[in-house]
């Protein structure tokens, strides 16, 4: 397999770069070089879509023995993407496409604060779905464990009644694409919501204060670590592994939520696991690579041995890719998770003007106001770029463009 990577010296564990063609900045580097120069980091990967991240380096694979940097993952815990191809095709869509956008809207809970989270409604189960009841009595009780040990994170679980099955803020969303053959896919992006937030906060500040207890000094104080065999540890992997399955079924449930607004618009019934793709992309995992097991976090990646299918959009606008891993060793067997930010989401709503938006997102059903600015296609990398940056981490099995988007 042809190399394609940068080779990049820090000092520390080695940091290989799959950033040929795509924008790589100093700070960024800075960043991932203090994350290598910890003693149990065995290696790094940086994915095309790599930039600055808050606590850890967005687009990075972290490779360690014997510990887990909790900030690494992040707060957006199980953060991923789902899409599934459906019998549908572009003939039977409507002329008019805004129907099924507020549809979508109707039967997704989506935006931050009340909007989402309070939509099912304050009380009990509310007005969810029974499947949705069902799903969520399971996952709630196998929290428990996690409560009895840490009641702090009691008020958090119990709130994620509220917020099972909703899509959240910021870059979440929910795409109708069509292929390369007019075929129609369902796609949308979502995670932990806030109760992976609240977990991925009170470990990251609890590895802080054992850092502290124990006088290690760091680099950055985001790397602080639990080491193995510790109790700490053994509760936050316990803690983070809930967290990544709330993720993969929370964007199980919004698929039968959207499923059902697409049915409802087009007053057919449709088959809806023609292929199914679900991965997550902020997460870490217990994996055997180089002879030896290690925990692989990635944070901003999605896994790609040669079996695994994955999903790699682009911003609001451009084309998104379902791919198939080569199973590149060097990388940890990963790839990137998208285009990846080229501007801070202050510096995008000062540079990019609302025409410049509207002008970008022509022909697609969506958002076209000021707020969604931040998440426009300039402030995002070239994905054609990104893609080339990776043809040896993956290959292209379709290219899907949006017809409808709907933002979180």
């Amino acid at each position: 397999m042809a190399r394609n990577y940068q080779f990049i010296e820090s000092g520390g564990a080695p940091i290989k770069a799959w950033v040929n063609g795509v924008e790589f900045d100093d700070n960024t580097r800075a960043q991932v070089e203090k994350t290598s120069r910890l003693p149990f980091v065995h290696g790094v990967a940086l994915m095309p879509d790599v930039h600055l991240g808050i606590g850890s380096t967005v687009g990075s694979v972290v490779a360690t023995r014997g510990a887990i940097v909790p900030a690494m993952v992040g707060v957006d815990i199980g953060c991923g993407m789902v899409a599934l191809r459906t019998s549908l095709t572009a003939s039977q869509m409507p002329d008019s496409l805004a129907k099924m956008r507020s549809n979508i809207e109707a039967h997704v809970p989506h935006g931050g604060g009340r909007d989402s989270t309070g939509y099912w409604d304050s009380k009990p189960w509310g007005r969810q779905p029974r499947y949705i009841q069902e799903t969520y009595k399971d996952l709630h009780g196998r929290a428990k464990l996690i409560v009895d040990k840490h009641p702090i994170l009691e008020k958090p679980v119990k709130q994620s009644v509220v917020q099972i099955a909703t899509l959240g803020g910021g870059n979440h969303f929910i795409e109708i694409c069509l292929d390369e053959q007019d075929r129609v896919w369902i796609m949308l992006h979502s995670g932990s919501r806030g109760v992976g937030n609240k977990i991925g906060s009170y470990f990251i500040e609890l590895a802080r204060e054992d850092m502290r207890k124990w006088f290690i000094n760091l680099e950055d104080r985001d790397l602080a670590y639990f080491p193995e065999g510790t109790d700490h540890f053994t509760d936050y992997v316990e803690a983070v592994l809930w967290a990544q399955e709330f993720a993969r079924v929370n964007r199980l449930l919004m698929l039968e939520q959207v499923k059902k607004a697409v049915s409802d618009t087009l007053g057919l019934e449709f088959d809806s696991e023609v292929e199914a793709v679900n991965c997550h992309h902020n997460y870490v995992e217990m994996e055997h690579h180089h002879g030896e097991n290690l925990w692989v976090t990635r944070k901003g990646a999605v896994r790609a041995r040669e079996t695994d299918m994955g999903i790699i959009p682009g911003s609001m606008g451009v084309q998104s890719y379902i791919v198939r891993g080569k199973g590149n060793a060097e990388s940890y067997h990963s790839c990137s998770h998208g285009a990846g930010r080229r501007m801070a989401r202050g510096a995008a709503k000062r540079a990019i003007t609302l025409e410049r938006h509207i002008e970008a997102t022509k022909g697609i059903e969506c958002r076209k106001d000021a707020a969604v600015i931040d998440e426009s296609p300039d402030a995002y990398k070239d994905i054609d770029n990104v893609m080339a940056a990776q043809t040896d981490l993956v290959n292209i099995v379709h290219r899907l463009r949006q017809i409808v988007n709907v933002k979180g």
